[in-house]
């Protein structure tokens, strides 16, 4: 075979291999997004990713005035903004998730939000995730779950690191404190003709409340305890809780961030009711998606009997998770 001829093959060897390395490493990433959901999903009944990566190492980053740990990754920088969670970034079921998304391909960072493990969101709580996110590589991912959205997506707002996040994944997420503050004291959630009410246990109403005396007085704080009353004291809050809750609320904050928006909620969800979502997706339509399913209750996988909608719901997730590795 002549020299040119042999040139030629080699051109094509060549074109063809740099032709079929991306379509190799996406089936690679997209085998991982499944890998990832179903062991997620079956709160780790089924190990599939597991069996597939190594388990990635732990470590803690050094980043001031914040508790933080890296889950070394080969991929693409995360922040994972937990929700209400004692032990911080200590939690058995943050450090499952953490471990996890290193495990499907992610560098990520776990932060400690002080009020979070004390079941109270403050505006000072947003500061460990600004921390966090100056301390990491650009562009970056934000995985905030249930009202960890609340700093998560305040953080992505704010003009000194909002260049720096590539997208934010809400699971559960918030857009309006005082609505969330309605529905967890009386049941009650609502969005344009979306309607509901559930029934929460009077205990843990109880307990919330007290986690918050300190912003209320005695009658106040009878009144939220019950509902009927709580309705008419959330109408026309004291002027101070009325301006806490709108400094908590990414809905005001929706329309300055840059990043992509993703807000995954459970239809069924009874913790925080999916017309959050709903809500915040309004006030910030453009780069927002909004994807509604019932394999998910809150921030964790529940069985549903019809395959034909498992499949669909799964497969919308797979291409949720798959995209946040996508920055190009």
């Amino acid at each position: 075979m002549r020299q040119p001829e042999v040139a030629r093959l080699l051109a094509l060897a060549l074109a063809g291999a740099l032709l079929t390395v991306p379509v190799v490493r996406a089936a690679a990433d997209l085998t991982l997004a499944v890998a990832f959901l179903v062991e997620f999903l079956s709160s780790g009944r089924s190990r599939p990713l597991s069996a597939l990566t190594r388990a990635p190492r732990r470590e803690p980053l050094a980043i001031a005035g914040v508790a933080a740990d890296r889950w070394a990754g080969r991929g693409v920088p995360l922040v994972l903004v937990h929700g209400y969670a004692p032990a911080g970034k200590d939690e058995p079921r943050v450090r499952e998730a953490a471990a996890l998304l290193a495990r499907a391909g992610f560098d990520v960072v776990t932060p400690t939000i002080p009020g979070l493990t004390r079941g109270r969101l403050r505006p000072e709580d947003v500061q460990p995730v600004l921390a966090t996110l100056a301390a990491r590589p650009a562009p970056t991912v934000i995985v905030a779950v249930s009202v960890g959205a609340g700093p998560a997506l305040l953080a992505a707002a704010d003009p000194a690191v909002r260049d720096r996040v590539h997208v934010v994944l809400s699971l559960g997420g918030y857009a309006s404190a005082r609505e969330l503050l309605r529905f967890f004291l009386t049941g009650e959630y609502a969005w344009n003709d979306v309607r509901g009410r559930v029934v929460h246990d009077p205990a843990v109403v109880r307990s919330f409340v007290e986690a918050n005396a300190d912003l209320l007085d005695g009658s106040a704080l009878d009144a939220l305890a019950d509902p009927a009353r709580a309705a008419d004291l959330l109408a026309a809050p004291p002027p101070r809780v009325a301006e806490l809750l709108a400094r908590l609320s990414p809905v005001r904050v929706a329309t300055e961030i840059r990043a992509r928006l993703v807000l995954v909620h459970g239809v069924d969800d009874r913790a925080v009711p999916y017309t959050e979502s709903l809500r915040l997706a309004a006030a910030r339509p453009r780069g927002t998606r909004v994807v509604l399913v019932h394999l998910v209750d809150h921030v964790e996988g529940t069985r549903i009997r019809a395959w034909s909608t498992a499949a669909r719901e799964l497969a919308a997730l797979v291409l949720v998770v798959y995209g946040l590795g996508r920055v190009g």
